[in-house]
């Protein structure tokens, strides 16, 4: 069992940090450059991105590891996983900060960016807040990632 533990834990660690890069790139160039564009483009940029971005890849790391740190914490509680405090913080980080966030935040706000007319007014208001405010929410996934990260390789030596 402590060597499926490790298994995982290290699984766990190589998701969170895909994801976290992800997020850095995007809080760190993709929107930057988005921003720059017109508005009307810049949201038909977004809106292909939010559709191209839901693909086998990145739902296996995104939603697989979301799976193996609740699986990790199940296994806190039921077997002597070796620096379980650790272990409970990367799984936490990973959910809370990462899949809570994009579900409650990221995603709602990308179904309202899709649902508006690109050329409208109220399209040019909704695209200058939701610059800011998601790339918030996107830097907050890109620490909480991160910090995913730290967690599972301290859990790991």
């Amino acid at each position: 069992m402590a060597q499926l533990v490790l298994i995982l834990t290290f699984i766990a660690a190589l998701g969170s940090g895909l994801m976290a890069g992800l997020y850095f790139a995007f809080s760190n160039s993709v929107m930057s450059g988005l921003s720059r564009l017109p508005v009307p483009q810049g949201i038909a940029g977004m809106n292909h991105i939010n559709v191209v971005i839901q693909n086998p890849a990145f739902f296996a790391v995104f939603m697989g590891t979301a799976l193996i740190a609740l699986a990790l914490a199940a296994l806190v509680f039921f077997t002597n996983v070796p620096k379980p405090a650790w272990v409970l913080i990367g799984a936490a980080l990973f959910l809370l900060g990462n899949i809570a966030v994009t579900i409650a935040i990221n995603v709602p706000m990308n179904d309202a960016l899709a649902a508006a007319a690109p050329d409208s007014a109220e399209a040019a208001k909704l695209w200058s807040v939701y610059l800011d405010r998601w790339v918030f929410w996107n830097t907050v996934r890109f620490v909480a990632c991160t910090g995913a990260l730290a967690a599972f390789i301290v859990a790991l030596m």
